[in-house]
């Protein structure tokens, strides 16, 4: 792993000539952005006394075995992999600004059970804790209020299609009342700048603030696609299963999971690699963009700088290749 420090606009001179579909991805952090190209992670935070660090790492795949790499299968795979490097990357940016985010009991508890291995709990304890408020909020939800409404719907196909309503309503709203808080803007502004950059690397232009500034921070790729595509795959998914009893209908939900992930990751491959703009592109990526609209800000162009940090430390050289 290597730290570096960077001041004032000090950015990459790259300059890229043909125009493609990266792989390349990122997320959002506070006050800072990761960016995952083919081989490493690059982390770049805006400390607050305004110097840009950055932090690279080895990628190190949790599932190396070819089987998770199988289409359909890996999809849920990449999902547990990303939350993991997300979460541990939040870790990071979140230390620099430790005097504004205490430590919570769980925290403290697991440092003082697992000493020298604390980080690593910490990380795997914060996935579950995410993926458990998850089945609740919008496994959970959205199947018991349906089911308040069996007595005056009698068709499963409609009780299905209603669940999943209830489940996108549910989402928004979420998503919605979140981007209200103060710290989540920013966030929401850095992950605008994180779209932009890709942009800018895809379109083959010089990774600088005024190119960067340009582009659109909704991107057919984004996370926030991927979850609203669940959501409405899992509409079609669970109405083959008709409406049974509450205990069944949970079970069937929780199995499907992992199917509707790696339908959805297909989907957004798909999409994020497709060169043509066509009908049934735009149809699949008008969703996603109406919810990106809530969770991507215009960045400033401070935000763009962090962005473009992370960004260059990932671009492959030497001949590696980043295509999608």
């Amino acid at each position: 792993m290597r730290v570096e420090h960077l001041k004032g606009t000090e950015m990459s001179d790259i300059v890229l000539k043909e125009v493609k579909k990266t792989s390349i991805g990122g997320q959002a952090l506070i006050e800072g952005i990761m960016m995952k190209g083919p081989s490493k992670i690059a982390t770049a935070v805006r400390k607050p006394d305004g110097e840009i660090e950055i932090k690279e790492s080895e990628i190190n795949p949790i599932f190396k075995h070819n089987f998770f790499k199988l289409p359909l299968i890996r999809g849920s795979f990449v999902l547990i992999d990303a939350l993991i490097n997300g979460v541990k990357e939040l870790m990071y940016s979140a230390e620099f600004y430790g005097e504004d985010y205490e430590e919570d009991a769980l925290d403290k508890f697991l440092k003082k059970v697992f000493k020298d291995k604390a980080d690593t709990a910490i990380i795997y304890s914060s996935v579950a804790l995410a993926l458990a408020f998850s089945v609740v909020i919008f496994i959970l939800g959205p199947t018991y209020l349906t089911n308040l409404l069996k007595n005056l719907i009698s068709n499963s196909l409609l009780l299905n299609l209603t669940e999943g309503i209830v489940r996108v309503f549910l989402f928004v709203g979420y998503v919605y009342l979140v981007s209200k808080l103060e710290d989540i803007k920013r966030v929401f502004m850095y992950h605008g700048a994180e779209h932009k950059t890709i942009y800018c690397y895809e379109y083959g232009e010089e990774l600088t603030v005024d190119n960067v500034r340009k582009y659109s921070t909704l991107h057919p790729r984004c996370g926030t696609s991927f979850m609203i595509n669940v959501m409405l795959i899992s509409i079609i998914v669970f109405s083959f299963f008709g409406w049974p009893n509450p205990f069944l209908r949970l079970l069937i939900r929780l199995s499907m999971l992992p199917l509707i992930a790696g339908l959805s990751y297909e989907l957004n491959r798909y999409v994020g690699r497709c060169t043509t703009d066509n009908i049934f592109t735009r149809i699949i990526t008008y969703p996603g963009f109406l919810i990106q609209k809530i969770t991507t800000l215009e960045p400033d162009d401070s935000m763009m700088e962090v962005a473009i940090a992370a960004m260059d430390k990932v671009i492959p050289r030497g001949g590696e290749d980043d295509r999608w």
